[in-house]
């Protein structure tokens, strides 16, 4: 469980000054990557990353179309939390795929990330 809070703590940190997360978007089609969930049947899992960096890693293989694109944390409370919510799409903490990888039910994730938003 450490590794778990670890992460968490070092994406909140990474996010905090920046009030962005960041995701992997398809240049043409402009879809978002969404994934099979490895540890919940039935689950999708979206992916998001605290530093353009980090996102930038894993555009390859599957992923060599798509680029890394900012979502400003007031984005994600106004427009992407219901969506994601209706689809019932978990989120991958900073994913790093193989047997790393935090993932989080949309709520718990939302609460973590509304402790590091600015409200301006």
């Amino acid at each position: 469980m450490s590794d778990t809070n670890e992460i968490l703590k070092k994406f909140l940190a990474e996010t905090k000054p920046t009030q962005m997360v960041w995701a992997l978007q398809d240049k043409v089609s402009e879809d978002w990557v969404v994934l099979d969930s490895p540890s919940f049947e039935k689950t999708e899992v979206m992916p998001l990353w605290s530093t353009a960096a980090l996102a930038q890693q894993h555009c390859i293989d599957e992923w060599s179309d798509y680029v890394p694109v900012a979502i400003p944390l007031a984005d994600w409370f106004e427009f992407w939390l219901e969506d994601l919510n209706e689809d019932g799409v978990i989120i991958g903490v900073n994913w790093q795929g193989d047997d790393e990888y935090l993932e989080m039910e949309l709520a718990d994730f939302t609460q973590a990330l509304s402790t590091v938003e600015s409200l301006k």
